[in-house]
């Protein structure tokens, strides 16, 4: 497994196991984490279903060969994002009151850091773009 494959499988399985328990047991997730409480329990599921979005296309670039979809570049990007607002939040204090709710939301920041900084080094060949398009040949006409 390539060193790209090996962060697209790791990022996934954060990503959808934190996904499955904001989905399963939304209350309970953010009782244990610490964070704010939210009297509807839609926008953590929706939180979820978004990281199990996110998770799944993160498997299929790793396990499909095809140079399209989420790719490493898509992972920088939405970890980066992450970093700045999340770390943002806390720097001006809103978020959470409790201790354990604000320590746990800044090793997800350092955990984000590390991650985009692990894939910042990789060769820009494998942090692919969207292929170029090429004239197509029509074969009848002979146009382009």
């Amino acid at each position: 497994m390539s060193s790209v494959n090996q962060l697209l499988f790791a990022e996934a399985m954060l990503k959808g196991s934190a996904g499955l328990l904001l989905i399963l047991i939304p209350g309970l997730t953010i009782k244990l984490l610490g964070l704010p409480r939210t009297a509807n329990r839609f926008w953590p599921r929706m939180l979820g279903a978004i990281l199990i979005g996110l998770a799944i296309a993160s498997l299929l670039e790793g396990s499909l060969q095809a140079k399209s979809g989420l790719g490493l570049a898509g992972s920088i990007a939405i970890n980066l994002s992450g970093i700045a607002v999340l770390g943002s939040l806390l720097i001006l204090g809103r978020t959470t009151t409790a201790k354990r709710g604000r320590l746990v939301l800044w090793l997800v920041v350092a955990g984000l850091i590390v991650l985009a900084c692990s894939n910042l080094p990789l060769q820009p060949e494998q942090i692919h773009s969207p292929p170029a398009i090429t004239p197509a040949v029509h074969h009848r006409s002979g146009w382009r």
